[in-house]
């Protein structure tokens, strides 16, 4: 077992058991809230919140390009190499803070003098969303840890699964989202459309506006992704889930073997360390992503036909 374990370190899909980081991950999710909230007060509203979203890149996760500051855009990007917050302007300017063990109240406070350096508007909503009892950012004075080790495997492995929802993404033709985290529930996902509307959505997140819900599922979705842990379950996993869900949907035998479904949640999932431990990661993941997909379609009568492709490759053009 050890021998596998480090197999698949080397390969780069780490082991990121949330209880060892469990203190630093509600850290961070509350620290890309702040950041995700100033991208969402400047950035004009997108389909689905598709614009308050965060990236998977090349150092961590970014905002990409946020219309404020004098030359016109600010970057935050959430260094997990250097482990610092890094801001820049498009005039060349820069600024950053370390990642430290810190309070939320002393990063919203650091985050927003970051912005005011740099010419921008340093004014959000000051409390979290779909979290239940949040206490403003500015008022949550308790001292967080930061395993900079934790984050740096939670970086590793957001880089291969951002891999692999880029490629299952290009096996849809029709509408389809980017790969991107969303901050609130602090999962990186990826969803497709059927191109038909959806009933309304009851609401009732926690913490979250009920006409953001409804306009996010106001059309018919399969949406997958990762989450690192928290909340009703204490592993990393993958889910997939159809809103509405088909009748007979949770029924369905999904692939790999280790894939459920938890009517708890409603949705599928799929443990993180399943897919980290199996000979050939990336396949079992797509296994999933794919099989999930299919019964969501399938099942709720989507126009597969006319939303579907092969999977993309490097060079090659979609077939016509």
């Amino acid at each position: 077992m050890a021998g596998q374990s480090n197999a698949t370190e080397a390969s780069g899909w780490p082991d990121i058991p949330y209880p060892a980081w469990q203190e630093t991950c509600t850290a961070l999710h509350l620290y890309t809230q702040i950041v995700g909230k100033y991208r969402l007060a400047r950035t004009p509203w997108v389909n689905h919140s598709w614009h308050v979203a965060l990236y998977v890149n090349a150092r961590g996760l970014t905002t990409s390009l946020v219309p404020d500051g004098p030359a016109g855009g600010i970057e935050i990007t959430f260094d997990f190499i250097d482990h610092a917050v890094v801001g820049s302007g498009n005039d060349g300017a820069i600024e950053r803070f370390a990642l430290t063990p810190m309070s939320v109240a002393t990063f919203h406070s650091r985050f927003l003098e970051l912005i005011r350096a740099l010419g921008g508007t340093a004014d959000l909503h000051g409390r979290p969303n779909e979290i239940p009892n949040a206490v403003p950012f500015a008022e949550d004075r308790a001292i967080r840890p930061y395993d900079a080790g934790a984050v740096a495997r939670f970086y590793r492995a957001l880089i291969q699964i951002d891999r692999v929802l880029q490629h299952f993404r290009t096996g849809c033709i029709g509408k389809v989202s980017p790969v991107h985290l969303f901050w609130g529930s602090f999962d990186l996902a990826v969803t497709r459309f059927s191109g038909r509307r959806a009933p309304l959505h009851p609401g009732g997140i926690p913490g979250l506006p009920d006409e953001v819900t409804q306009e996010a599922y106001s059309h018919e979705v399969s949406s997958a992704g990762f989450w690192p842990g928290g909340g009703a379950i204490d592993y990393p996993a993958f889910y997939s889930y159809a809103y509405p869900a088909p009748q007979g949907f949770s029924q369905v035998r999904v692939a790999p073997g280790e894939a459920f479904y938890s009517a708890e949640l409603g949705e599928f999932l799929l443990p993180y360390d399943a897919v980290r431990m199996a000979r050939d990661p990336a396949a079992a993941l797509m296994g999933f992503l794919q099989s999930t997909y299919e019964a969501a379609a399938t099942l709720g009568g989507w126009q597969r036909e006319a939303l579907e492709s092969k999977l993309g490759e490097p060079r090659r053009p979609r077939p016509l």
